[in-house]
C-alpha cells in the first residue's frame, strides 16, 4: 500500500490544488451579487437585431407552413389565406388544463366558410398529438362550436 501511495503522490497533489481551487471559486460565487443593475450595461444592437430577423424568418416560415396546409380545407388559400391565419393568431380563445391535455379552442371566425376552415386545419394539426414544449401535456385544438377530438 505504501508503494501505491507514494507512485500516486503526484496525482494526489493535482486533486487537492484542484479541490483547493474548487472552494476558492465557490466562495468567489458566493460573494457576487444576486443581480447586477442595467445601468452601464451596453446593449448589443447588431446580435439584438439577427436575434429578431431570426425570430421573424421563423415565423413567416411557419406561417407559410400552415398556409399550404389550409389550402387543402380553404378555397381562397392563395388570396385570404394569410388573412385567415391574421385573424385566428388575433382571436380569442379558450384553454383548459387537464392531467394530460391543454385544449385550445379558438373563437369562431368572421365567417361560417371560414370557421370550417380553421377548424379542419385545427383537426389536422390535432391529429399529429404534439407536446407543449417542457411538458408532457398534449396540446388538443378546435374552433368554438366545434368539439376537440377525443382519443
Amino acid at each position: 500500500m505504501r508503494g501505491f501511495k507514494v507512485a500516486q503522490a503526484g496525482l494526489r497533489r493535482q486533486l487537492e490544488q484542484a479541490v483547493l481551487r474548487e472552494q476558492g471559486l465557490a466562495e468567489q460565487l458566493r460573494q457576487l451579487p444576486q443581480r447586477v443593475l442595467a445601468k452601464g450595461v451596453k446593449t448589443l444592437k447588431k446580435e439584438r437585431k439577427l436575434i429578431v430577423d431570426a425570430i421573424k424568418m421563423t415565423a413567416y416560415q411557419l406561417e407559410t407552413e400552415l398556409l399550404g396546409r389550409l389550402a387543402k380545407h380553404y378555397r381562397r388559400a392563395d388570396d385570404e389565406g394569410r388573412t385567415l391565419l391574421h385573424a385566428a393568431f388575433q382571436s380569442s380563445a379558450r384553454m383548459q388544463v387537464t392531467e394530460t391535455e391543454l385544449k385550445i379552442t379558438i373563437a369562431a371566425q368572421s365567417s361560417p366558410h371560414r370557421t370550417e376552415a380553421l377548424a379542419k386545419l385545427c383537426q389536422e394539426l390535432d391529429a399529429e398529438k404534439v407536446c407543449y414544449p417542457g411538458s408532457r401535456l398534449r396540446v388538443r385544438l378546435a374552433v368554438e362550436g366545434q368539439e376537440p377530438l377525443t382519443e
